[in-house]
């Protein structure tokens, strides 16, 4: 199921660096254990469970980082806000990257 697809919930977390899209997500795809999905399409996304799934958004060329990755929840705000805290968590577990919450905690 897409975002196109249905209404969702998305929170937004934000890391500090410089990396491509592909990288990015190779690296959020390692941090959870999961594949890509959709890979070569405009809207890859890596799922984090049923019904939530992360997207990563690159700035604009000759923009600066941050990189912004959007975490969807078919099942509302508090539960996409819940699955972006873990995926903050992970990440900067396993990457060392300083994660910033881009929504109240």
């Amino acid at each position: 199921m897409t975002a196109e697809a249905t209404e969702t919930a998305v929170a937004t977390i934000v890391a500090d660096v410089a990396v491509d899209k592909l990288e990015a997500l190779e690296t959020v795809s390692r941090a959870v254990g999961a594949d890509v999905r959709d890979a070569g399409t405009a809207v890859p996304r890596i799922p984090l469970a049923d019904g939530v799934w992360a997207q990563i958004e690159i700035p604009k060329f000759g923009e600066p980082p941050p990189l912004a990755i959007d975490v969807h929840a078919l099942a509302g705000v508090d539960e996409a806000r819940r699955r972006a805290r873990e995926l903050a968590t992970r990440l900067a577990d396993a990457t060392g990257w300083a994660i910033t919450l881009m929504f109240e905690d």
